[in-house]
């Protein structure tokens, strides 16, 4: 690991320690720790079948995506580099170093390196669509979501998400008309133009991109659902349609490149969005927390897998 991701990994790490200590600092922990151990097994048991489900949802879309692009890859394989991946990024940025995992051991094992990154972008684009469109969605559908989350920034936040959906599927004709002419023939600049053609040919792929679209959906109301019943499980008495309305702003928070394996701000973003509610901040920073523990446990098979080749 060069001495530049070190530096990275431990700026995000101080960003997440410092949010978490002032979570902590500011709620009755022991309250929060009590209502862990008081939630069900039965609840963790449904909640992990749920988080396996989503795996496999993205496992599945992913392979759409390379298929569509011509990649005749094994779904074995496919799933072997998406849980491994998984693994490792968990203790790299957010999602950022999943991806890049994903990206770079897919490039490694195919002969066109731009398509494979491709696939890995346009998978997360969807992702982050999918947020956008269900959080836009919940505010619709529960009026009183403008106490915590003003609908102009619903809106602001699902014209953004668009606007840099375009701005993916349109890099071709982007790029080459920002990037100095100069630099097209220099090796930086003929790298990024493959890519930007590999994004842009997504465009052709219509059908390709409504099923993923789809199952982008399903993956994120999987873990809406997760959450749901687990703050079922800590007596939290919200809405389902309210769930809709804060889980994807705290999933989205956890996309941004400014944590590690999701501690730190996506939880702050849901504690405070779970305030208009009434929901005591113990009880929504141990929402939160299990959040963050089931999908960490979700990444335990990358882990096995990995531990397995290593041996090998």
């Amino acid at each position: 690991m060069s001495a530049s991701l070190w530096r990275s990994v431990w700026l995000r790490g101080a960003v997440s320690a410092a949010i978490l200590a002032y979570l902590v600092s500011s709620i009755e922990i022991r309250d929060a720790w009590t209502a862990l151990t008081e939630v069900r097994l039965l609840v963790l048991v449904a909640v992990m079948a749920l988080v396996g489900a989503d795996r496999c949802v993205m496992i599945g879309r992913w392979l759409l995506l390379l298929r569509a692009s011509g990649h005749q890859v094994a779904l074995k394989s496919v799933a072997w580099i998406f849980l491994v991946s998984s693994f490792v990024g968990s203790a790299l940025p957010a999602s950022v170093g999943g991806d890049a995992a994903r990206a770079f051991t897919l490039a490694r094992r195919t002969d066109d390196p731009s398509e494979a990154v491709a696939s890995v972008a346009v998978d997360r684009v969807f992702g982050i669509l999918s947020l956008a469109v269900l959080a836009v969605f919940g505010a619709l559908l529960w009026g009183s979501a403008a106490d915590a989350l003003p609908m102009r920034a619903v809106w602001a936040m699902g014209g953004l998400v668009a606007a840099g959906v375009a701005g993916v599927f349109w890099a071709d004709r982007l790029l080459r008309r920002l990037m100095p002419a100069t630099w097209h023939a220099s090796r930086v600049g003929v790298a990024l133009l493959a890519l930007a053609d590999a994004l842009s040919r997504y465009r052709g792929r219509r059908g390709t991109l409504a099923g993923v679209f789809a199952l982008s959906v399903l993956v994120q109301l999987l873990r809406v659902l997760q959450a749901y019943l687990l703050g079922l499980g800590l007596g939290i008495e919200v809405t389902l349609g309210y769930y809709l309305v804060f889980m994807p702003v705290g999933l989205l928070m956890l996309l941004l490149p400014v944590s590690v394996a999701g501690v730190g701000l996506p939880q702050g973003a849901i504690v405070w969005l779970l305030r208009p509610q009434g929901v005591p901040d113990s009880l929504s920073f141990a929402l939160s927390t299990l959040i963050v523990l089931t999908g960490l446990a979700g990444n335990l098979p990358g882990a096995w897998l990995y531990a397995r080749s290593r041996r090998r």
